[in-house]
């Protein structure tokens, strides 16, 4: 496979050129361009993602040093920090948007099964949740939040079979959690779980006659009417299994129906939790068992957060700083597709760290994935954070 190619090279032979020109043409991304096309600009910024690269002049020395390597793998000649720029402020993120999309699409066929995911559930099942950027509001002053404090917010659909986002949608930190329900289409018989910020009894009816289902806990003020309830196994930490009416004015207009409340003590924290559902098909202990899996996500969100460039940005307007974390969520995508294709025994992190050190070099991709033992990785490191390993 090698052939004399830079492991960067290697890396990016993964990538399908037809499915990427596709999503280039559809926003005329190369329109007028003679130089450093989208292609140029999605290797840069991913050189700078599996590096670690800081700052658009950290880019563009590293690139000078390593001009001899350049052509061979993909970039023609090292590019100026303006250039770069430049790119960031005006070709279209949603390029990479659908871009990554591609990838996700590959990533969860080669990850489907590759879960301890609960044997009794049969459904697909994902995870909803967003994760707050903190950014300076002089320099970002698009990205509303406080008043004198910006962020974004990235909004992140989970299949908690793979581990793998499947939809991913950027704002500003005004926009309210429970909004991208209505973005994202109910697939029929799916479950979805939430925690309850995405408490809105109109958006859950609109999943329950989507016939799908949700997962999500319920708020310590929420008004309702025991209807009917269950025997549980209180040895096991359930509490109570009823069915419920919710009471409220506009609750009960939005909700006309029944939903399904389950109490459940927690040994662990010491903590009780109270669950609604629309399921009525799976156990009790099931469905807490589900709400527990949400914490995948979480994972994700730090694992992203720690080893990504996702929290400082080579650019200050809203293009730039959407395109810097869409790439980087593809370079994340890439190096999962190339340890599954690979049969790769690596966590993701340590392939990454091996990356990082190696992507000039011309050396078989082969000898880093299926090496035994490999002692790029320091023994400082282990306490980072290792749990996202796919």
């Amino acid at each position: 496979m090698n052939q004399g190619k830079t492991v960067f090279a290697q890396l990016m032979s993964f990538l399908s050129d037809y499915e990427f020109n596709k999503c280039v043409n559809r926003y005329k991304g190369n329109y007028r361009v003679k130089y450093f096309t989208c292609r140029e600009q999605f290797y840069v910024m991913s050189f700078a993602q599996l590096t670690y690269r800081e700052s658009l002049r950290d880019i563009e020395a590293c690139l000078k040093a390593l001009s001899g390597k350049l052509y061979h793998s993909g970039i023609k000649e090292p590019v100026p920090r303006s250039t770069l720029a430049e790119a960031n402020e005006t070709r279209n993120w949603r390029i990479y948007a659908d871009f990554a999309q591609v990838l996700i699409k590959e990533a969860r066929e080669l990850y489907r099964t590759d879960n301890d995911f609960l044997k009794d559930v049969d459904d697909m099942a994902y995870a909803l949740d967003s994760t707050t950027i903190d950014l300076c509001l002089e320099l970002f002053p698009w990205a509303k939040f406080r008043k004198a404090k910006g962020a974004i917010k990235l909004h992140t659909l989970m299949d908690l079979r793979g581990s793998i986002p499947t939809f991913i949608e950027i704002t500003d930190g005004l926009c309210h959690d429970v909004n991208i329900l209505d973005l994202i289409i109910t697939q029929r018989g799916a479950i979805y779980v939430m925690d309850m910020a995405y408490i809105d009894y109109e958006r859950l009816y609109r999943i329950h006659q989507s016939q799908g289902f949700f997962v999500t806990r319920a708020k310590s003020n929420m008004a309702s009417k025991r209807v009917y309830s269950r025997s549980v196994d209180k040895t096991k930490g359930l509490r109570c299994d009823q069915s419920i009416r919710v009471t409220g004015y506009y609750a009960k207009k939005h909700y006309p129906e029944l939903i399904r409340r389950i109490k459940y003590y927690d040994e662990e924290t010491e903590r009780t939790y109270v669950f609604l559902t629309n399921n009525f098909k799976y156990e009790a202990l099931t469905v807490t068992q589900l709400y527990k899996e949400r914490w995948k996500i979480e994972l994700f969100f730090k694992w992203i957060k720690q080893h990504l460039r996702i929290k400082s940005f080579f650019g200050n307007s809203r293009n730039a700083v959407f395109s810097q974390i869409r790439i980087a969520i593809c370079s994340y995508l890439l190096v999962a597709i190339v340890k599954k294709k690979m049969n790769s025994e690596h966590s993701l992190y340590t392939l990454l760290q091996i990356f990082s050190l190696s992507l000039f070099e011309k050396v078989s991709i082969n000898e880093f994935l299926t090496k035994d033992k490999y002692n790029l990785i320091s023994s400082d490191n282990s306490k980072q954070l290792t749990l996202f390993d796919l």
